[in-house]
């Protein structure tokens, strides 16, 4: 088994099966409970609700029907993003509710933690949930990336993702290692191509 007790079911097709299983998936009322992220506003445009659905569907499109993995990546930005967000909520949706917020805490930031001593401590201390989820998270984030014309912003953010999320994804999930390592590449094009770095560059002391 390696370092992880337990591997998350990842069945290789969408079979009958599989179809059957996620449809058994109690999602409704975790979806519900993220609509009260419509009128936070993102960064690249949209808003957080729709963040959420789409992390849920990266994690499908990567093979994951894990139903704890599924429901937590639907609100996993609720404790975070909703003034005054009462975590029992998650808790007392099903049977599967505190499993759910604890994966939940898992992926999210304290008040007052430092963003970097946030995601080592996923490295360092992270369920396998919690880095599947992660990296299912930043993939989203990085498509988002590509609407957001802030330059400095963008290096910070592909600089973070390399020293960060790619040994989180390198463990986990080779896929989304790849499909992240692409995301980087395009982002960082636009700021060559942009002239970014090269002001960068002559601008810098020598």
């Amino acid at each position: 088994m390696g370092k992880y007790e337990m591997h998350i079911n990842k069945p290789e097709t969408m079979d009958n099966e599989s179809m059957l299983q996620l449809k058994g998936i109690y999602l409704a009322p975790y979806m519900q409970l993220a609509t009260q992220l419509i009128g936070k506003a993102r960064y690249a445009g949209g808003n957080m609700f729709r963040h959420q659905i789409d992390t849920m569907g990266i994690l499908i499109d990567y093979g994951y029907i894990d139903s704890i993995l599924l429901k937590a990546s639907v609100v996993h930005d609720c404790i975070e993003d909703i003034p005054n967000f009462n975590p029992q909520q998650i808790v007392n949706i099903d049977s599967d509710g505190q499993q759910v917020l604890e994966l939940v805490m898992e992926v999210t930031k304290k008040e007052g933690q430092k963003k970097n001593d946030f995601l080592r401590s996923i490295i360092e201390n992270g369920s396998e949930r919690a880095k599947i989820l992660k990296c299912a998270d930043r993939i989203s984030n990085m498509i988002s990336l590509g609407f957001v014309t802030d330059p400095a912003f963008i290096e910070r953010y592909c600089d973070e993702t390399e020293f960060f999320i790619f040994p989180i994804a390198l463990e986990v999930d080779y896929t989304m290692y790849h499909e992240l390592i692409n995301l980087v590449i395009t982002r960082r094009k636009y700021l060559e191509d942009s002239g970014y770095i090269l002001k960068k560059k002559e601008s810098s002391p020598k």
